[in-house]
């Protein structure tokens, strides 16, 4: 039996290679997933976070109604003293793993893109590490550029994680950091 794990560059979330399935399938629950995200937007260590990145800020709105905005990847909305407003969508991993996992799709077999894929009305992704409260501010254009760029050659390189849930799969690509702000810095350039 070949151990997926052991076969990927970097210690990461239980993998699967391309083209195959772990033999213990764990579902998700949407629900729980749900009820921890949203315990998780009222984290005191976000507002911190804010602070340092947007030192001008002047509030931050916690949008969890379904909606919209919510369906367009906004979690958050931050305005600045100057009136400027960013929306930013909030994502939060319970271990800190050297990767950003993208997600490709949200249901694979509906074909039914991920937030890597699927176009945003936010503007940032803040990607959360709890433990450790380290954030990684994306901007989603270059982000979602970045992608178009080297999924690819991502997915060969790096394996998809399959998250299995009731009556649907995600699939995302665990994508080291250093890797991954790289390309988005690459992307920046026209």
């Amino acid at each position: 039996m070949i151990d997926a794990q052991s076969e990927l560059p970097l210690q990461s979330a239980p993998a699967t290679l391309p083209g195959r399935l772990p033999s213990a399938l764990k579902t998700h629950d949407f629900h729980a997933s749900l009820a921890l995200s949203n315990q998780y937007s009222e984290a005191p260590w976000w507002m911190e976070i804010y602070r340092r990145a947007f030192p001008t800020l002047v509030s931050a709105v916690s949008v969890r109604d379904d909606g919209w905005a919510q369906r367009g990847g906004i979690d958050r909305i931050l305005t600045l003293a100057c009136g400027r407003v960013f929306t930013v969508d909030e994502k939060v991993r319970t271990n800190a793993w050297p990767d950003i996992l993208l997600e490709r799709w949200s249901d694979e077999e509906r074909r039914k893109p991920g937030w890597i894929q699927k176009p945003l009305a936010c503007d940032f992704i803040a990607y959360a590490f709890a433990p450790t409260r380290r954030c990684y501010l994306l901007p989603v254009v270059p982000l979602q550029r970045a992608w178009r760029m080297n999924g690819r050659h991502w997915i060969e390189q790096y394996g998809q994680r399959q998250a299995f849930n009731p009556g649907y799969r995600s699939t995302s690509v665990p994508v080291p950091i250093s890797t991954l702000m790289d390309a988005i810095s690459a992307a920046m350039v026209l």
